[in-house]
């Protein structure tokens, strides 16, 4: 893989005791290295100019009551004033949160009433829905809008970030900061939650600096590498991955603030580490095929030729066995020849590792990305866990796996084979309820984190499902949906979404919805339509029958009592934060049966 332009020399925060210590130590080490940046440039800040503006935002806040244990509510798109003020809430002692960005009046009620927030800061896009969640909010004293549209909104009180920011000159931030503990709540992370309200995870400076400070003992991120700014910040791997790990090892952040942009975004920044979502890679992968369906039979054949090559490398590797010379050699002519050209296009020709998390990812994509040239790396964490807990190292990945341990991180397995997990990035708990606390972290300091799992003899993690999830059909088998779900997406990119249903049912069937960046091509392709929606596409027979022929292909990689028997397709797309998704594209399981109950129940009608 081509070699990364990124400065060799290391200098980090490790060793502060506190986030906003450590942007000290960062903006003290290297003032002049961009900190952060808009793609265009239109805001770029060196870290000693981002030390300058967390100050004067730290002050500003302190003179509306903002100081140690308190909150603040932040609802921002991706863009600098969003780390701003994060790190000027954390320099007070004060625990910033970030709402989801889909979230309705309701929702942003609960989680601000909840975290008891005295003042938040938005943007003019969410004004609307937080001043309609601000009549049932009497202790929300503050709202910040960073981007007004005129210098006075009457009538609402608000506040503009130029008119707080820099307010309070005098205000002694360095003594306010001295007064922060590592064990001070530094962020809170509401869960997304498939099902409930959300749970407000409290998340300690020591929490978060335990498991930033491992990242170095799996990758080396050296001052100045890039990463990209995307996914929602109410996320833990947003905030660790791109905000708390450049903040201790100052990598410079691009902020990208249209996540369906991402792609696009990639070429443009040529990240020396990325983190996706499965859904990314599987759309990345989806985009390529697409793009070699187009090409010319003979420039299809040799690219087609050349991925079945490098997959039977991959294979090999895997197995642990030996690579033949002159399969080597013509991966390594096909690599210089045509992949190098691809990881180019894609952005990604300059990474130091790539990881992708937060769901089950298929291992066909996994496997698609290792012959690409593109050492695609499964990890696994939770908002509890500050996103830590496994990681597949470079050099050392099983696919199919997330990986052993992360660095400082103990695991074992419960009775019933549930993941048990300990170490310093354990949450402190879930704010304001003591209770599921304790059923969450056991007296011996074990989290357990209510996935079933199975751990092989070199350590290495394989996360069958979530525990309440399983599978219990008819007949008294436990199976894996996500498995099940993940194994159907990887049978063809004509499939975007999954939902396997079964439990308690003599069968599984599934509800299938199109990829909305496939579909479309591939129809037009096949001289179906030429510009057809999803809802169009999802009732024309011979999608159905490619559908179905990919379905036959996935069962034949599943055990006999998994298979799909039947499937729906779906008329339309699944949103993030609609209501079939949550905002980090976890399926909703009871919303969707309660949403399509006529649809599944008619999959099971003569049975």
């Amino acid at each position: 893989m081509e070699g990364s332009t990124i400065d060799p020399t290391t200098v980090t925060s490790v060793g502060a005791a506190s986030l906003g210590e450590a942007l000290r130590r960062t903006a003290a080490a290297h003032p002049d290295l961009v900190a952060v940046r808009t793609l265009d440039d239109s805001v770029s800040l060196t870290w000693s100019q981002l030390r300058g503006r967390v100050d004067a935002l730290a002050g500003g806040l302190a003179r509306l009551g903002v100081g140690r244990g308190d909150t603040l509510a932040l609802m921002l798109s991706n863009r600098p004033e969003f780390h701003i003020a994060d790190l000027a809430a954390v320099t007070l002692g004060a625990a910033p949160f970030s709402i989801y960005l889909t979230s309705s009046p309701d929702q942003i009620q609960y989680v601000v009433g909840d975290a008891r927030a005295r003042v938040a800061i938005v943007e003019q896009a969410f004004l609307g829905r937080l001043l309609d969640a601000r009549r049932e909010l009497p202790e929300l004293k503050h709202v910040i809008v960073v981007d007004p549209e005129s210098d006075e909104d009457a009538g609402y009180g608000l506040l503009s970030l130029a008119q707080v920011e820099g307010s309070n000159p005098s205000f002694d931030v360095d003594a306010a900061l001295a007064a922060v503990t590592p064990d001070d709540v530094a962020t809170l992370i509401y869960t997304s939650g498939t099902t409930g309200p959300p749970k407000g995870v409290e998340l300690a400076h020591r929490n978060i600096l335990g498991a930033v400070y491992s990242v170095q003992e799996v990758i080396s991120l050296p001052p100045g590498a890039r990463v990209i700014s995307w996914l929602p910040a109410a996320h833990i791997a947003e905030r660790a991955a791109h905000h708390y790990i450049p903040v201790v090892y100052a990598a410079t952040i691009t902020t990208s603030p249209d996540p369906r942009a991402i792609i696009q975004t990639l070429p443009q920044v040529r990240p020396n580490w990325f983190f996706a979502v499965p859904r990314v890679w599987e759309k990345l992968k989806a985009g390529l095929e697409a793009m070699l369906a187009a090409q010319p039979e003979e420039a299809r054949a040799r690219v087609e030729g050349a991925l079945a090559a490098a997959r039977q490398r991959v294979a090999l590797l895997q197995q642990g066995a030996e690579v033949p010379d002159e399969l080597e050699q013509a991966v390594a002519a096909a690599d210089e020849a045509i992949f190098s050209n691809l990881r180019t296009m894609l952005g990604l020709s300059e990474v130091v590792t790539v990881n992708v998390g937060a769901a089950p990812t298929p291992p066909d994509v996994i496997e698609f990305f290792h012959a690409l040239g593109i050492e695609l790396a499964e990890l696994w964490g939770m908002s509890e866990t500050c996103g830590a807990g496994t990681v597949n190292r470079p050099g050392a990945i099983k696919i199919g796996s997330v990986g052993p341990p992360s660095p400082g991180v103990e695991l074992r397995l419960a009775e019933d084979g549930e993941l048990l997990m300990r170490g310093a990035c354990v949450m402190r708990g879930y704010r304001n309820r003591p209770e599921q606390t304790a059923e969450t972290i056991d007296a011996g300091g074990w989290l357990h984190t209510g996935d079933v799992a199975t751990i092989d003899a070199d350590g290495y993690v394989k996360i069958v499902d979530r525990k309440k999830e399983l599978i219990i059909n008819a007949a008294g088998k436990n199976m894996s949906p996500a498995n099940i779900e993940a194994t159907l997406k990887g049978s063809s990119p004509l499939i975007g979404q999954a939902c396997v249903i079964g439990d308690a049912r003599p069968f599984n069937t599934a509800l299938i919805v199109l990829d909305t960046d496939f579909g479309p091509a591939w129809a037009k392709q096949q001289g179906i339509a030429d510009d057809a929606d999803l809802a169009t596409l999802s009732r024309d027979e011979r999608v159905r029958a490619a559908v179905q022929q990919a379905i036959d292909g996935a069962n034949e990689r599943l055990s006999r009592v998994e298979q799909i028997k039947r499937f729906t397709l779906v008329e339309g797309d699944w949103l993030p934060g609609g209501d079939e998704l949550t905002p980090t594209m976890k399926l909703k399981r009871r919303p969707i049966g309660d949403k399509y109950a006529a649809a599944i129940e008619a999959m099971y009608e003569g049975h």
